[in-house]
């Protein structure tokens, strides 16, 4: 789908696909995505699309823009540029994305850059792990008999920060679900500053690694002792944090399913 450059003709730029993978399972992924992924010229990638998705996409087209090797990481200003050159090159481009490009996947940043440099792009949304992370573990992110606000955080910012962009007491006023992504590392931190703004030490919380993806762990515990639950089970990222009553609808699904379908964690067939 590269552009005909025509001997010394001007190339065509290519457009940019801000594409969401969904949480992982490649049956999850959206019809288009997918068509996307078989027709591009270059795609550009985390880790987070999850491993059965990208090894479904040819080497050669392959670029990763996620972490690197002792902890290194690519720059969004270089990934920024990168969908910039490769455009003005005549190629169509996949950004793909865990997820939504849109919620806490820099979409939004990616978007305004190629705006600002005049490259076609289109966004390609994606189901967000913040719903099927907890949806695949059994829990509703809501429901009338709990609640009926949900809120979507980062876990990599500091609550302690004096500047922080989360309300931490807001949140806990609302008596809502709260669901934190990439928030595995910050857990003490932010489940203190609930309790801290008045969130009872009894709220259920479930921590879902690696949702959806053939080797799912989910880990059960309260506002309390979901910490100690994480270091005893040695959960890590890629994971999500559901915090609220909806939490503890897990335990009643999840034995239904046990007996009908094996319950929601173990193989993939299990779910």
């Amino acid at each position: 789908m590269s552009g005909d450059t025509g001997g010394d003709a001007p190339v065509d730029t290519g457009t940019v696909y801000l594409v969401g993978s969904g949480p992982g399972d490649p049956e999850l992924m959206t019809v288009k995505a997918r068509r996307l992924l078989d027709e591009t010229d270059v795609v550009l990638h985390d880790k987070l699309p999850g491993p059965e998705i990208l090894s479904s996409i040819p080497e050669e087209k392959r670029e990763d823009v996620g972490k690197r090797a002792g902890g290194d990481r690519t720059s969004q200003e270089y990934t920024n540029d990168r969908l910039v050159e490769l455009a003005r090159q005549g190629k169509t481009v996949v950004r793909l994305k865990g997820g939504d490009p849109f919620v806490f996947g820099r979409g939004g940043e990616e978007a305004e850059h190629l705006a600002a440099n005049d490259v076609p792009f289109e966004y390609v949304p994606g189901i967000t792990s913040a719903i099927a992370g907890a949806g695949v573990a059994g829990i509703p992110v809501t429901h009338r008999d709990h609640t009926s606000t949900v809120s979507f955080v980062t876990g990599h910012e500091d609550p302690t920060k004096e500047d922080s962009m989360v309300d931490w007491e807001a949140l806990a006023a609302t008596n809502g679900t709260i669901v934190v992504l990439m928030g595995v590392g910050k857990l003490p931190d932010y489940t203190a500053a609930l309790r801290d703004a008045g969130l009872a030490g009894d709220t259920p919380v479930a921590l879902v690694e690696r949702a959806t993806w053939p080797d799912q762990r989910v880990a059960t515990g309260t506002l309390d002792t979901i910490v100690d639950v994480r270091d005893r089970e040695g959960i890590e990222p890629p994971a999500i944090t559901a915090i609220g009553g909806v939490a503890g609808t897990r335990e009643r699904v999840n034995a239904f399913l046990a007996n009908e379908l094996g319950g929601f964690d173990g193989e993939p067939d299990d779910r």
